[in-house]
């Protein structure tokens, strides 16, 4: 990872708001040398709405976005470029403050950054993750397989191997059933 990064706070729901207000005065202010880059890392997850599975992308740290620079920012560096280039960010629409002291940010390493940026071809590989609103309890019903059309009651949820066990009621008994997490919609 090239140059300084940093973590700046803003409001939430702004994030591509910032994103462009900040591309627009990077290329008002001929910064391009000195700002590379203005990042929003993002998710791939697949919803289930109205019984179709739908990729989307999902923000993976609202609230927050990332900038690459080549110079350290801030009040207190020596180089004025730094400290104009700070002062244009901290003053855009939206943009809170910088993760760190007020008066001083504090630049990530290079490890958060490819962890944050999802860089590692482990996780590039990795399948979506569903997006859920699921809790025990949650009344739901079957939409895959040959318990379609059950309704049924979670009773654990396991993220980590995407499934979930239902309690569904089978010829008057309940029965505990695994299915995975797209076998099933929230009930209405």
């Amino acid at each position: 990872m090239d140059g300084y990064w940093y973590v700046v706070q803003v409001y939430t729901g702004y994030e591509k708001k910032v994103k462009l207000n900040l591309d627009n005065i990077i290329e008002r202010e001929e910064l391009q040398d000195e700002i590379l880059q203005v990042n929003i890392p993002e998710t791939e997850v697949i919803e289930v709405k109205d019984g179709q599975r739908k990729p989307s992308r999902r923000l993976s740290y609202p609230g927050y976005v990332l900038v690459n620079t080549t110079h350290e920012l801030g009040p207190h560096v020596d180089n004025p470029i730094g400290t104009r280039s700070w002062e244009l960010i901290k003053g855009t629409p939206q943009v809170m403050n910088f993760l760190g002291p007020p008066s001083h940010p504090s630049p990530l390493s290079p490890t958060d950054v490819e962890a944050m940026l999802q860089m590692s071809t482990e996780e590039e590989e990795a399948p979506p993750v569903p997006a859920m609103e699921y809790e025990i309890g949650d009344k739901v019903k079957v939409i895959n397989g040959p318990f379609s059309g059950f309704p049924g009651e979670i009773e654990e949820i396991d993220m980590e191997h995407q499934r979930l066990r239902l309690s569904i009621s089978l010829f008057g008994r309940s029965t505990s059933v695994d299915l995975g997490l797209l076998e099933v919609e929230e009930l209405n």
